[in-house]
């Protein structure tokens, strides 16, 4: 009499079933003395978390690569699928150790770009670069690079010991090297506890806890994530996000992240790429995308953005004199774009920069005024969050601190929006405008 027995097999989230006996891996059950604390180095993990240093001892293979060549680097990448194109002359390089993400709307080109990356996707044109080589016609399983999916495909009838040892046994190496790196990784990741469980006995962060150690147990070059915070609930996945930048961040492998989730990119990242439309429209680091943005989508995409129309009256190198509504001038900083005089343009400030008074400040150059009408005031706890509308009829936002209400603020009040010169970005404006 055959007996049924289910597998599951990398790529795929559902079990396989397969005639035959089962095959239960128990004849390597984990040993307990290599989840003790301190077990991996000389010094406790708390001393080496302190110190910045990696918990994990890396084989030195991995530390032959010139610490100077970009982990990846993508060189006039483009990717069509018949007449639509996916992604459009992607040019960037991702530094070895940093958290990068992919961030942009759904349907930009994100995953595109990171399945490419993963060799899932060929390129249609340009060069994809791995370590310094040249990897555009490489085949997946020959890229120093491991994917975790939003689908985290554990093998459920293995224990999480046996579920992170799977590709380091797949090499063939030695069981004494195997047991000391998953001690190591299950470390890293705080599941040294849990090395016997099965994934169905886990919860949804532990379970993609241990699809990262399994991931990064073979010390890829980079780490590739597919939005695989989407199908946690909120306060878990703000937790995580923490949790992946630490891991992250103690064993020093780059990690790139694709989401559409702003708050995760700002939160995790070094530096992000924001795309749109197959385009890359800026790459950066979180403070100079969120405050320096280079292009309209960036600003409106990134948090929350005033865009005000304005008239170029003069260029003059890093700042160009625009003309306000109500006829006030100001000098104000140019983002890439170059303007001309007469030319249309939008001055962008973030909501928490705008000030409201009821009377009109003293300028002497250094802010820009411009007379709104309240339209609406918002109680969002800590912050009033006020709708005002300028005397061209265009709507903008400030954020004003509930504990510092200024004097006359209520629906409908004739006030003052203003903000300092050296907090706005002068950007072109949208296509079609």
């Amino acid at each position: 009499m055959q007996v049924g027995r289910t597998e599951a097999f990398c790529g795929s989230a559902e079990p396989r079933r397969l005639a035959g006996p089962p095959r239960i891996c128990q004849k390597r059950e984990p040993d307990p003395r290599y989840f003790a604390a301190g077990r991996f180095s000389a010094r406790p993990a708390s001393d080496r978390r302190r110190r910045g240093e990696t918990l994990l001892s890396i084989p030195a293979t991995t530390h032959d690569i010139d610490a100077q060549i970009p982990v990846i680097s993508l060189e006039n990448v483009h990717k069509r699928f018949g007449s639509f194109v996916a992604v459009e002359c992607a040019n960037f390089e991702i530094r070895r150790g940093e958290f990068f993400s992919l961030l942009g709307p759904s349907g930009c080109g994100k995953t595109t770009m990171l399945r490419m990356i993963a060799g899932f996707e060929e390129v249609t044109s340009g060069c994809i670069r791995l370590d310094g080589t040249d990897v555009s016609a490489v085949p997946p399983y020959r890229r120093n690079v491991n994917t975790v999916f939003q689908q985290y495909a554990l093998f459920p009838h293995l224990n999480v010991f046996d579920n992170v040892a799977f590709g380091p046994r797949s090499k063939g190496i030695a069981d004494d090297e195997v047991r000391r790196r998953i001690g190591q990784m299950l470390e890293v990741v705080r599941l040294q506890d849990y090395a016997t469980r099965r994934p169905d006995q886990l919860s949804g962060g532990q379970r993609q806890r241990v699809a990262l150690a399994r991931a990064l147990v073979n010390f890829p070059s980079a780490l590739l994530l597919d939005e695989p915070l989407s199908a946690l609930d909120l306060k878990l996945r703000q937790a995580m996000q923490l949790e992946l930048k630490r891991i992250q961040r103690e064993i020093g492998i780059a990690f790139v992240f694709v989401t559409h989730d702003q708050e995760e990119a700002l939160t995790m990242s070094d530096r992000t790429a924001v795309m749109s439309d197959g385009r890359v429209e800026q790459v950066g680091t979180p403070e100079a995308v969120y405050h320096s943005p280079a292009s309209v989508f960036v600003a409106g995409f990134i948090g929350t953005a005033n865009l005000i129309p304005v008239r170029v009256v003069r260029p003059a190198g890093e700042r160009t004199e625009v003309e306000l509504v109500g006829g006030e001038h100001a000098a104000v900083p140019v983002g890439p774009a170059t303007f001309a005089s007469g030319d249309r343009a939008l001055v962008m400030v973030r909501p928490e920069r705008v000030r409201l008074t009821a009377e009109r400040p003293e300028n002497g150059g250094r802010y820009c005024t411009v007379p709104v009408t309240v339209t609406e005031i918002i109680f969002q706890g800590p912050v009033l969050r006020c709708l005002l509308r300028d005397g061209a009829g265009d709507e903008l936002t400030a954020h004003v601190d509930g504990a510092e209400r200024p004097r006359g603020l209520t629906h409908g009040a004739a006030m003052w929006a203003v903000w300092d010169t050296a907090a706005v970005r002068l950007l072109p404006p949208r296509a079609g405008h």
